[in-house]
């Protein structure tokens, strides 16, 4: 098997990716790897030409970003304790474009995704994210499904 100097792990702080965590944080301490954590804010729709009341769309993003930034220091104040080797990354786009995009400038050897196992209509509705990831990523990608009874 191939050694994994890099692993990113996408998260969105769900029990999904919780679990997908302790996977890839297995796997970067197994191989002395560096782990990088990277949540994806994902672009809000913007209604900057539509007259909406009270909305500073500016503020809105600003709240956004920093209440992200705090649930990554809790992320890692909880997951982290002694495993120094990783960086958290908060970016803003598309989440599937953005864990590819951040997994080739970080030269990642391997992808770690969570996945809610969703189909039929709620596939539909939603997509995929992981699916995306693993139809375009040039990397290999792990995903790693949530056992529904576990998280029950």
């Amino acid at each position: 098997m191939k050694d994994f100097s890099t692993i990113l792990i996408a998260v969105d702080f769900s029990d999904s990716s919780d679990n997908a965590f302790q996977m890839a944080r297995t796997l970067a301490e197994k191989f002395s790897a560096k782990l990088i954590v990277l949540h994806v804010i994902n672009e809000p729709i913007d209604l900057r030409g539509f007259y909406v009341p009270h909305i500073s769309f500016d503020k809105l993003e600003e709240e956004i970003e920093e209440g992200a930034k705090k649930m990554m220091e809790s992320f890692c104040r909880q997951h982290m304790a002694g495993f120094e080797n990783f960086e958290p990354l908060i970016v803003p786009g598309l989440p599937y474009d953005e864990i590819i995009t951040q997994a080739e400038a970080h030269g990642a050897d391997l992808i770690v995704l969570g996945t809610h196992g969703r189909t039929g209509l709620d596939h539909v509705l939603f997509g995929s994210t992981a699916e995306k990831v693993v139809r375009k990523s040039q990397a290999p990608v792990l995903t790693v499904r949530l056992d529904v009874e576990s998280a029950e």
